[in-house]
């Protein structure tokens, strides 16, 4: 598998999305189905923006400076999805405002996947060499084995507090 950071992410996001349809695709009343797959997501969902925000963003940020305000909107759309992924971890599939809770949460991390890939990683491929971008992979490679895996775990928790107070 490759290390290139994009293409692990672009991986995540594949896993992401295929987890939204899934869900989208589970009946009103499928719960269990329901909060299986929200699960999943979560697990995903905490990992991958851990690696972003420790990793990924930290370094393009530092190496490419004029990306700057990308970062900051991504570090913020990673703070709505954190808060939204603590609130869901917290509620039972049958509970009134899960299944709404679940679709927020899947249009606001859909449309940040969009920008990402559309928009962002083109311009840090451009900017990056391919042995920059493998160095980074590999310290997410290497990050993703100790990712929290559950919003209430204290790693988890520290990149939710820092967007409120950095």
């Amino acid at each position: 598998m490759s290390s290139d950071a994009i293409v692990l992410l672009r991986e995540d996001h594949k896993q992401i999305r295929k987890l939204f349809r899934e869900f989208e695709k589970a009946g009103d009343d499928a719960y269990a189905t329901k909060g299986r797959v929200i699960d999943k997501v979560i697990e995903a969902l905490t990992v991958h923006t851990y690696l972003e925000n420790e990793c990924m963003y930290p370094e393009v940020r530092k190496l490419v400076p004029e990306l700057e305000d990308d970062i900051l909107e991504s570090y913020e759309e990673h703070h709505v999805a954190d808060i939204l992924v603590f609130e869901l971890s917290l509620l039972k599939p049958e509970d009134e405002r899960f299944t709404a809770k679940a679709s927020v949460l899947i249009e606001n991390v859909d449309h940040h996947i969009d920008e990402e890939e559309q928009e962002w990683f083109p311009k840090v491929r451009e900017a990056l060499g391919r042995k920059q971008l493998q160095e980074i992979g590999a310290r997410m490679q290497e990050l993703r084995a100790k990712a929290p895996r559950k919003p209430s775990q204290p790693s988890a928790l520290k990149k939710a507090v820092h967007a409120v107070t950095a």
